[in-house]
């Protein structure tokens, strides 16, 4: 070995370290902000000098290091956080991948080369004296697998190579440099430097000693005005290494910088350390290195050799790094349901609103089979906020069609079907906001006696709370008439109402239109919620249009009791087993378009979209009003009914009647099915078409196409 390697000024490589906040935080930017953009993110690296004699201080990287809100709007880089006192911030690159091939392909030595020609220019243009920070400038590479939150990644830190090399003259404690006038003198500077605001985080500097051994510090960019003959001058630089043989990896750009300004052939050089904050000449090292200028260095576009991929046990290789273990479960399930969502908006579906999807509170009428199906659809669509009505138990027929139970459930007679599952929804996903309520629904043409009067009322008054507090009602019972005063609440209170009802192999899935009356006409409300109050605003505004038909407007009777005298195979709801699942996704589908369509429930009904490019208003598709398909056919059809006058559940009249005399009228609704045809018109109509005949014989009478009546 010759005599100028033995002296070779060998310097001790950065190493890295990131928190775990900053893994969560590139999470959040991937998936809400950057999403497929793999563009170079501009981030930052916190150092401090060594403060421990056994231990370097590694380049971290926080939270904070990704960029802030007001920092995603500019094309600043983050890297400027100033006046922090134990640490100094140093600009980064973040080149996070899509993929772990693209992650493996990345042209290592070519991103290398580019962060060091940013150095490089820094240095020639000046930069580096007035912000010498971008000396320490590093570079993350990145793969993100946000299903099993597991990161890859590899940090380098350029430095400019010399060639041929710095060699070391002399390198001892500053303790022993320093006499003990200067000693004191540079303590205290150093102390003065790190504690004002201004300087504290300003890593590279250089001490002026007076023949007095009094010490100034100063800026880098102040080197010209301070030169003097008479005056000891040292560059000093936050050194986070702790060896005492060797100055840390900062020193390496120091020393380009010096030979490419300033054409120094020896430099005196402080690797500043501390103790507990404060300056520890001990620990601290002074050295002397000669510098021979590289052959190259004034030529106009030369770029120096670079190195710096870190390495891990000498060698050269990534990092992987697995949170899913340190993580509690339920961060982990939140971040995995909304996954699929979150990847949705990148492409397909940018105008997703993620937030409205979780802050509706939706209410399903029935915990049975179409209850569970639309529970669960509503999870995987984001909604957390689930409220199940049913006063039944779980049977052991139905754990194999109603996906919410199994057989503990119906032990011991049976749990109730709405706390159970609750207990379910929870069970799959911890942080939805699942309440059970036990409660039966009133219903028109199910009698009560004197004694039961005071219990169905309150179960009406219940039910009106519950409809009024939630933004969207799902009706999934198994009879009709259990739908008829959920329906005249819903379109009351202008709520998003859905219905899904099966047959053996048919179905109907249909949203209600708006009531008839704002929810606040006639009324003195509770201030409503933000979703009701933007139904009201629109029900506010002339539409000009007809007005969707809710569940009951075909009908020309009122609803009656369909549960009496009825065989097994009438009192269980025999459907086949695929028709529930189809008819719930199809109901939370059309809850979701409803949501997303800027006329909410007042939107007209659709059956075809005119535009071949898609509606960019309407991202989700067509907002049809019903959905009626048939297993047997496999078909599906999409139809539109107009809300009907006499409809004995959303026509004026009847929400009128409501309002207007409140629980004695759902009263006499139940107890005489008969009062809704009477109030509503129903009667005098089927009195007017059985009243008339005709005469089929007599040709001479000319019935005329008006003379019609339309049922």
């Amino acid at each position: 070995m010759s005599e100028q390697e033995q002296n070779m000024l060998v310097f001790a490589p950065f190493h890295s370290s990131v928190d775990e906040g900053f893994w969560h935080r590139l999470s959040f930017l991937k998936l809400n902000k950057f999403r497929i953009d793999d563009s170079p993110i501009p981030i930052t690296g916190f150092y401090a000098p060594c403060s421990n004699p056994q231990l370097s201080n590694p380049l971290s990287l926080l939270a904070e290091s990704l960029p802030s809100d007001e920092s995603e709007q500019s094309s600043v880089p983050a890297a400027v956080h100033r006046g922090n006192r134990t640490k100094c911030a140093v600009p980064g690159t973040l080149y996070n991948t899509n993929t772990l091939e693209a992650y493996q392909a990345l042209d290592k030595s070519s991103l290398l080369k580019q962060e060091a020609k940013k150095i490089w220019d820094d240095i020639l243009s000046g930069k580096a004296e007035e912000d010498c920070a971008v000396l320490s400038r590093f570079l993350l590479i990145s793969y993100a697998d946000l299903k099993k939150w597991s990161f890859q990644y590899w940090f380098a830190f350029p430095a400019l190579a010399l060639d041929p090399p710095a060699t070391v003259a002399e390198l001892k404690p500053a303790s022993e440099w320093f006499n003990l006038e200067e000693a004191a003198s540079v303590s205290a500077a150093c102390n003065d430097w790190r504690n004002s605001s201004l300087t504290a985080d300003v890593p590279f500097f250089f001490i002026c000693i007076a023949s007095d051994s009094h010490a100034t510090i100063r800026h880098l960019k102040d080197w010209e005005a301070c030169q003097r003959d008479e005056q000891k001058v040292l560059f000093g630089f936050y050194d986070p290494c702790h060896l005492p043989n060797h100055p840390g990896w900062p020193l390496r750009n120091l020393l380009a910088l010096i030979c490419s300004r300033w054409n120094l052939k020896k430099v005196h050089f402080l690797c500043y350390r501390e103790n507990r904050g404060f300056a520890d000449l001990g620990l601290s090292l002074v050295g002397e290195a000669l510098i021979t200028v590289p052959q190259g260095w004034r030529d106009l576009g030369y770029l120096p050799n670079s190195v710096g991929w870190e390495l891990r046990k000498g060698r050269p290789m990534s990092r992987v790094v697995n949170l899913a273990k340190s993580m509690d479960p339920r961060s982990l399930a939140i971040s995995a349901a909304d996954l699929n969502l979150k990847l949705m908006r990148w492409r397909a579906l940018p105008s997703l609103n993620l937030d409205k999807l979780s802050s509706s509170k939706c209410l399903l009428l029935g915990a049975g089979t179409l209850g569970c199906q639309v529970a669960r659809m509503l999870l995987s669509w984001g909604v957390r906020k689930i409220t199940l009505v049913d006063n039944g138990r779980v049977a052991m027929s139905n754990p194999l069609r109603q996906s919410l139970y199994t057989l503990d459930d119906c032990l011991n007679g049976g749990e109730f079907k709405a706390v159970a599952a609750v207990k379910s929804l929870k069970r799959i996903f911890p942080a939805v906001e699942a309440h059970g309520v036990v409660m039966a629904i009133p219903m028109p043409g199910h009698p009560v006696s004197n004694q039961e009067e005071e219990t169905v009322l309150e179960d009406c008054r219940r039910l009106h709370d519950l409809v009024d507090s939630h933004d969207a009602v799902f009706l999934l019972t198994d009879t009709r008439e259990s739908r008829w005063l959920p329906a005249l609440l819903c379109a009351n209170a202008n709520k998003i109402t859905i219905t899904a009802a099966l047959g053996f192999d048919s179905f109907l899935v249909m949203r209600h239109g708006p009531g008839p009356l704002s929810s606040t006409d006639d009324l003195e409300s509770e201030a409503p919620n933000s979703l009701s109050a933007q139904m009201d605003n629109l029900a506010s505004t002339d539409r000009g249009t007809k007005r969707l038909g809710c569940y009951f407007c075909n009908d020309v009777v009122a609803p009656t009791d369909s549960t009496a005298n009825r065989t097994l195979d009438q009192q269980c709801t025999v459907t086949r087993p695929g028709l529930a699942p189809i008819a719930s996704s199809l109901a939370v589908e059309l809850f979701v378009d409803i949501l997303h369509h800027h006329d909410g429930i007042f939107a007209e009904g659709e059956v075809a979209n005119n535009s071949n490019g898609g509606n960019i208003e309407q991202p989700l598709g067509i907002l049809p009003h019903q959905i009626r398909g048939s297993l047997y056919q496999f078909s599906q059809m999409i139809l539109i009914g107009h809300a009907s006058n006499s409809c004995t559940a959303c026509c004026s009249t009847v929400v009128s009647e409501y309002r207007n005399r409140g629980m004695e009228f759902l009263l006499e609704a139940i107890n005489h099915p008969t009062y809704l045809e009477d109030v509503t018109g129903l009667t005098e109509l089927m009195k007017s078409a059985n009243s008339y005949k005709l005469d089929w014989d007599n040709e001479s009478d000319g019935v005329d196409d008006d003379d019609f009546v339309e049922l």
